[in-house]
């Protein structure tokens, strides 16, 4: 894969798949946006990379904000003439996130909007954002994060159902797409090891993802290998998602 002179926008950009993804597109040759909302960790991050010669810039960026999310996209368009490549990475479950450990049925509202906001609008309002740049330029990649538990449902309702969402508007932006050479592609880990707990969730496979397993699915998806993939779901999930083993 060959990512020589590709310029990629990644949130989430500054720890585990992200950070990971945003190393391996550097390292093969694209022009990388690193956008967070964690500024000490992006400077830390991307001076790692600029200290190597690669080319990485980066954002601070709340992607609860279209117009935040929107102001770096057009930064990335004016710094490198074109953006071929987003990734949304940024999410996580608004009950752990927002320290709401409870049922969705006491759930405060804050915590069901963090939710959403994050794990649904911010990959929406990323497309929104780069879709006429790439209609425009004639191609593009658009890469949705999901998770195994928008296809199987899980505890944290709102968590599910924003994971759940993201496949039907990935197959909706494929289509938009499609005349323009813009692929849209979904992608749905399952428990991945960048956090201790996720060692303890199950797969029939005995044990949870490295990071950089999804992450080389991710990359092969945005390459040109993947020209005529655009609009469904990738499950990278040992197995989780066929359940009786689970249990």
């Amino acid at each position: 894969m060959d990512f020589k002179n590709k310029t990629a926008i990644i949130t989430g950009a500054c720890s585990g798949m992200g950070l990971f993804t945003c190393q391996e597109l550097a390292k093969q040759g694209a022009n990388v946006v690193m956008l967070d909302i964690n500024e000490e960790g992006l400077t830390k991050s991307c001076k790692a990379l600029t200290d190597q010669n690669y080319s990485v810039v980066y954002r601070v960026v709340d992607v609860r904000s279209y117009e935040q999310i929107k102001a770096a996209v057009d930064f990335t368009k004016e710094k490198f003439g074109a953006i071929d490549i987003t990734v949304s990475y940024a999410g996580g479950c608004g009950a752990r996130v927002c320290n709401d450990p409870h049922s969705f049925n006491d759930l405060k509202i804050e915590t069901i909007d963090w939710s959403v906001d994050v794990n649904f609008k911010s990959p929406l309002y990323m497309a929104r954002a780069v879709l006429n740049y790439m209609i425009e330029q004639k191609s593009g990649v658009i890469i949705n994060i999901g998770s195994i538990d928008g296809v199987t449902g899980s505890y944290a309702s709102a968590y599910s159902a924003s994971k759940s969402g993201l496949i039907g508007f990935t197959k909706s932006i494929a289509l938009i797409g499609a005349p323009h050479n813009v692929r849209c592609c979904c992608v749905s880990p399952g428990p991945v090891l960048t956090r201790e707990a996720m060692a303890k969730m199950r797969t029939p496979m005995g044990r949870a993802a490295e990071p950089i397993e999804v992450v080389n699915l991710v990359l092969y998806l945005c390459s040109e290998k993947a020209a005529f993939i655009t609009g469904d779901n990738y499950l990278i999930d040992g197995g989780r998602a066929c359940g009786a083993q689970n249990k």
